[in-house]
């Protein structure tokens, strides 16, 4: 049973990539023509088809709406029975179907033509009504669909979901569609917090440790164990920045240097600490970390003292 399933899940695969090799070499001037139009539309895309198509069109909506082309879903039944106000002047309607004879879409295309849209065909049969009656057609050769009866949509819909892939990243390298444009479409994923989290949007949550240059040693642990950031700043009484003391500093202090409860900040701090703008972004503070072999950085806000930021903050929000 075992290797039924393997060779099954093999013969599947290949069936599909074979589909798509196919589809590669198949690219015709149509094919570039309707990307050049979409590129140049100036309404929406909307996509619209039946069954298994219907399904991969809301798929290569949602993709192509992530990259920066504004596209509609709209299920050709429901376009047919009141839903065609969807389609304004300018957008461009592609239409996917396997066969390219598929009543809902036959009904629905003089329709769209009346309204003066431009119709684009996705279709594996190039005498379809379909194919015939497009502006431009995007033809998917299939030969065999990965299902032994050649019944289930399964070579068909992938291709047509690669396909639509491949438009939408087309599109996306015509526009110049960068990762800061990515990122305000997708705010939320860890994408946009590379590119939009700042130090201070991290910062503002953590304890803002800090003590006197002549605090002693006792109360310097204290300020550390209690922030749980591994450091403390050393602040004077103009509240400018004199040093930093680490979990570094205290263990390398207790192995050179005989304890003595009178030892103050100024004694063990580190002079030059590791600073940071508090306005820098969040992926930038991670790089100094890493350059630098450090776990924290101090931050700073108009030259003052605004709080201390870790590494374990960055990796808990998803910078890393």
């Amino acid at each position: 049973m075992d290797n039924q399933i393997i060779n099954s899940i093999k013969n599947t695969l290949q069936i599909e990539a074979n589909a798509i090799a196919e589809v590669v070499n198949s690219i015709s001037d149509d094919m570039v023509n309707a990307v050049k139009h979409l590129y140049q539309c100036k309404g929406r895309v909307i996509i619209t088809g039946i069954g298994k198509s219907a399904i991969i069109g809301q798929k290569i909506v949602a993709t192509l709406n992530s990259t920066g082309t504004q596209a509609i879903f709209l299920h050709a039944a429901d376009a047919i029975h009141g839903d065609l106000g969807l389609i304004h002047q300018d957008d461009t309607v592609l239409c996917i179907s396997k066969s390219g004879d598929t009543e809902e879409l036959k009904v629905l295309l003089p329709y769209i033509k009346m309204r003066g849209n431009k119709i684009i065909s996705m279709v594996s049969n190039q005498h379809s009504y379909l194919a015939h009656n497009a502006d431009f057609c995007i033809y998917l050769p299939i030969s065999h669909e990965a299902d032994p009866n050649n019944l289930a949509p399964t070579a068909s819909t992938a291709v047509q979901l690669a396909m639509g892939d491949a438009i939408a990243v087309a599109l996306l390298n015509l526009k110049g569609f960068t990762p800061q444009h990515f990122a305000q479409l997708h705010p939320g994923g860890s994408l946009g917090k590379v590119l939009y989290t700042k130090v201070k949007d991290i910062s503002y949550k953590n304890a803002k440790p800090y003590v006197s240059p002549d605090e002693v040693i006792n109360n310097i642990i204290i300020t550390i164990t209690s922030s749980r950031l591994g450091a403390t700043a050393v602040i004077d009484d103009h509240e400018t920045l004199q040093g930093i003391i680490t979990d570094g500093d205290l263990r390398r202090m207790l192995q050179h240097k005989e304890y003595s409860k009178d030892l103050m900040a100024s004694e063990i701090m580190s002079v030059q600490p590791k600073t940071i703008d508090a306005d820098a972004l969040a992926i930038d503070a991670m790089r100094k970390m890493q350059e630098m072999s450090v776990s924290q950085l101090i931050v700073m806000e108009q030259g003052k003292y605004a709080g201390i930021i870790h590494i374990h903050d960055l990796i808990r929000e998803g910078i890393v």
